[in-house]
């Protein structure tokens, strides 16, 4: 359960780590041996005590997993569930994480925070430039704040991929259902959870500055002012991206952006049947039958190969699609 890329675990570490030393840009690590690894909740937590290492999870952290009731639960920390990781909050104003989490495919399940009049929100409050988060899904997450709230990050000035996100989210502003705000880079990625703002909410993210491509989001999306299906506000750019959850609010609704001031956006898709909105400020909208045709996608560019059906993957490329029968989903994904 939760594992985004399940092939990583049936590989090893070490393929994982040959991957990370070709492939990852402006990173180099070293033998598998230098990572910190995470095992319990009790490891995850001591990330705070070292926001620039290199950690590696070697499991699902669940609800019966160590540490879950002291740290992650409903009844954790007075009722207010986990304190989000390196950044304002309430352990303390800790730096950024300019580290590297590699989840290798495992989640991060049932996640609860409750801390309705604090900002910064998600598994990590703030990723800094240097920080990068991949290969990890956060599953489940039952998330309530104020502003800047994302299940897996609060505000990302790094880089994020090949992460997801499920669950239910609510804050009063700037709430998206993976990342709350992102200045960096959001890629190979997506979310299908449900998220409710006054101000601000995105299915993926809610206001980007960043870059964002190959992404999806699915969850329904509802916000008085700004709500798009993948993102609220765009000020950076969106690219190879699609979205299909409903979408509702009062104003500056957009099937897969709500507003754009100066973003841009290229060969990126919304459902107008499923979202239930005919306009977006950024992108195509589409019928669900052409967004379950594989000419909308390859005719824009993707790299993206028909196969037979669900239980079939060709991971030689970034999306796979059952032509006519499903949405593109990614080779890797499970």
């Amino acid at each position: 359960m939760g594992r985004f890329y399940s092939y990583v675990k049936r590989l090893g570490i070490l393929l994982v780590t040959i991957a990370l030393i070709t492939t990852m840009e402006g990173c180099i690590f070293g033998p598998s041996s230098q990572y910190i690894e995470i095992r319990t909740w009790y490891d995850l937590e001591a990330i705070r005590n070292d926001s620039s290492g290199d950690y590696i999870l070697m499991n699902d952290l669940n609800s019966t997993t160590a540490g879950y009731d002291e740290l992650a639960s409903a009844t954790a920390n007075d009722g207010k569930g986990w304190h989000p990781l390196n950044g304002p909050g309430l352990e303390g104003d800790n730096p950024p994480f300019t580290g590297t989490l590699n989840g290798q495919g495992y989640g991060i399940l049932d996640l609860f925070i409750d801390l309705p009049e604090t900002g910064y929100i998600g598994l990590f409050s703030i990723v800094g430039e240097e920080g990068h988060i991949l290969n990890i899904g956060v599953v489940n997450a039952d998330v309530t704040s104020a502003a800047y709230i994302g299940a897996l990050v609060g505000v990302n000035r790094g880089t994020i991929s090949y992460s997801y996100s499920t669950g239910s989210l609510t804050g009063v502003e700037r709430v998206g259902g993976l990342v709350g705000q992102n200045d960096g880079t959001v890629s190979n990625s997506y979310s299908t959870g449900n998220v409710i703002s006054d101000s601000g909410a995105g299915g993926l993210i809610a206001v980007n500055t960043g870059t964002v491509s190959n992404t999806y989001s699915t969850g329904d999306v509802t916000s008085d002012s700004g709500a798009g299906g993948l993102i609220a506000a765009n000020g950076g750019t969106v690219s190879k991206s699609y979205s299909t959850g409903s979408v509702n609010g009062n104003e500056y609704l957009g099937g897969l952006v709500g507003y754009s001031d100066q973003g841009t956006v290229s060969g990126s898709f919304w459902d107008t049947e499923t979202s239930g909105q005919s306009t977006s400020d950024g992108g195509t909208g589409k019928t669900t039958t052409d967004m379950k045709n594989i000419t909308t996608f390859s005719d824009a560019g993707w790299d993206i190969i028909t196969v037979a059906d669900l239980g079939t993957r060709n991971i030689a490329y970034t999306w796979n699609i059952v032509d006519g029968d499903t949405y593109p989903f990614f080779s890797l994904q499970s």
